[in-house]
Formats: structure tokens, C-alpha cells, sequence
């Protein structure tokens, strides 16, 4: 049997929308705030990204996601004016690192606009291709990137893995409700 648009309109499947009917009613715009309200009730793990262009750079994020295991794929978002979008818009290969929850006071600094973020008491060295890996993290990868998507104030980077470490001790640290947080028992 083949299936048509119009028998799946006659056995009750929903119609996909089409231009006309988005034209007649398109939907109201949303307010940054509604989707930050809703996505601080949303826990998400937090990660660093470096990179190393004429300096090292590295911001914390909580929108690492995992994207395919073949080729092993990931993303992440960064805002376009961060003070690390300018080495993270050429760079080819960055570092990401799972936080532990020993690791708020590194999330922090990571997260703090105009701090150095690699100066002490932070703890790195330089990894595969050149990379800043942070000590004493839960896991990092060094992945290759291999595109940089705009996605309004922000680009969506889709990096490979190339090299990484899953042997870190500990428990994940959390971002919830504005702040960090550890797993409960």
C-alpha cells in the first residue's frame, strides 16, 4: 500500500503545516525571559570549553549534548559576545570538560566575564593539538570542529571527538534554578 497525504487525512493523522497556514496565523514571539524561566527549572550537567588561539579561552556550559556516536559528534552553544567567541570562531580544535561537583568554584571563574580564567588557582595544561585541559575534571575531550551554526545571538558548535579521558573521579556537578548544584542521595 502506498501512502498518500490523502489517506493519512482520511485515517486521522495529523496534517503537517503548511506556508499558507503559517501565514494566516503565525505564532506570537516569545520572550527571552519566558525561555530562561522555563529553562532554569531544567537541570543540566556543566562542562567547560577551551580553546587556545594567541591566548587561552575557555566559558562554562550547560548546553552540551551529545549528537551522534558515529562519527562521535557533539555541540554546544556560545554566545557570540563572549570574550571567547572571537578564538572559539577559528579555532579547529577545542577541549571539553565534565565539572564535578568539587568544581563550583572552577565553574564560577569560568562563568565570570573579564576574569582570567587561567590564571591560579586554576590548574591546566596543554593536550592533544594544543588544547587547554583543566586538572582534576570528571572527563574531557578534544574535539575537531567541523561546523559553527548561527542560531541567533549564539552559534551552535558541532565538534568531533578526537582524543579524551573518562577515568576523572566524583559525582557531576549541576546548573539549576541559577545556581550549582551536587546530586542528592
Amino acid at each position: 500500500m502506498t501512502v498518500t497525504p490523502d489517506l493519512l487525512r482520511t485515517v486521522g493523522a495529523p496534517r503537517q503545516a503548511t506556508a499558507a497556514d503559517r501565514e494566516a496565523s503565525p505564532a506570537p514571539a516569545a520572550s527571552p525571559d519566558l525561555l530562561r524561566s522555563v529553562f532554569r527549572r531544567h537541570a543540566a550537567g556543566v562542562a567547560v570549553v577551551t580553546a587556545h588561539g594567541d591566548r587561552p579561552v575557555g566559558f562554562t556550559a550547560t548546553s552540551l549534548t551529545s549528537v551522534a556516536a558515529e562519527p562521535p559528534l557533539l555541540s554546544f552553544g556560545v554566545g557570540t559576545s563572549s570574550s571567547s567567541w572571537p578564538v572559539l570562531s577559528e579555532a579547529e580544535f577545542v577541549g571539553v570538560h565534565v565539572l564535578g561537583e568539587h568544581q563550583q568554584r572552577l565553574a564560577e571563574t569560568f562563568a565570570r566575564s573579564g576574569a582570567d580564567r587561567f590564571a591560579a588557582p586554576t590548574r591546566w595544561s596543554a593536550g592533544p593539538e594544543g588544547v587547554p585541559i583543566l586538572d582534576g575534571v570528571l572527563a574531557w575531550l578534544v574535539c575537531r570542529v567541523v561546523a559553527r551554526v548561527p542560531a541567533g545571538d549564539h552559534r551552535i558548535v558541532i565538534a568531533e571527538v578526537v582524543a579524551g579521558d573518562p577515568a576523572g573521579e566524583g559525582r557531576p556537578l549541576l546548573y539549576h534554578q541559577g545556581s550549582f548544584h551536587a546530586l542528592r542521595d
